[in-house]
């Protein structure tokens, strides 16, 4: 394995754990960012109150794009694991 199968694998795998982790992120952040927007509105300061929102949709996010994530790992994997043979030479 050369170097540059090395550098190819890593920025592979980083590749993947950003995009199997956006939708998540940005539901959260933009739940976020709304609920702190109404606060600063009705000028509501309690912390807690941004938790529920972000929960439920990091999980709406997570069964809307559940299937797409673990599509996108299982190729990821496939790919490194068929890749061992040529790891040796």
């Amino acid at each position: 394995m050369t170097d540059q199968n090395v550098i190819d694998l890593g920025s592979r795998a980083v590749w993947v754990a950003i995009q199997i982790s956006a939708p998540v992120l940005a539901a959260a952040l933009i739940t976020g960012v709304l609920v702190s927007i109404l606060q600063a509105a009705t000028q509501i300061q309690e912390q807690t109150l941004s938790f529920v929102p972000k929960i439920l949709m990091i999980t709406l996010a997570m069964l809307l794009c559940g299937p797409w994530i673990l599509q996108t790992m299982m190729g990821f994997t496939t790919d490194l694991l068929n890749g061992i043979p040529g790891v040796t030479h």
